[in-house]
């Protein structure tokens, strides 16, 4: 059963930076297209950060672009989310996400609009807090 884990979530001072990782069991990120999405309580989920399987695409919220950088981590079921500058608006649960990149025939991976849809994910982790403070 694939399973996903967050790690490295916290409380931090606006401005200050935050890792978030992603370690997954029974899959690789070299095969599997992933994202970041979080959500505050009451409103709906937002797709975050993106990245396809061989790394050579991604694509970025743009209430995050500049100050967030996704990236696959050394170990190949490992997944990043370097978090700068973080803002209060940035509060929120952080969630990974992964589909097989040959999912639907392969296109998705390089579909801004299909890579930063939840629909396109079937696997989920459980989530990590991030708590940003003026």
């Amino acid at each position: 059963q694939v399973q996903l884990e967050e790690s490295g979530g916290g409380s931090v001072q606006a401005g200050g930076s935050l890792r978030l990782s992603c370690t997954a069991s029974k899959i690789t990120f070299r095969t599997y297209c992933a994202g970041w999405f979080r959500q505050v309580p009451g409103k709906e989920r937002e797709g975050v950060a993106f990245i396809s399987s061989d790394g050579g695409t991604t694509y970025y919220a743009d209430s995050v672009k500049g100050r967030f950088t996704i990236s696959q981590g050394i170990a190949q079921n490992t997944l990043n989310l370097q978090m700068n500058t973080l803002k209060p608006e940035d509060t929120a649960m952080y969630y990974c996400a992964a589909n097989w990149a040959r999912f639907n025939g392969g296109s998705w991976c390089r579909d801004p609009a299909l890579l930063s849809a939840g629909t396109s994910y079937k696997y989920w982790g459980q989530g990590t807090q991030v708590t940003v403070s003026s």
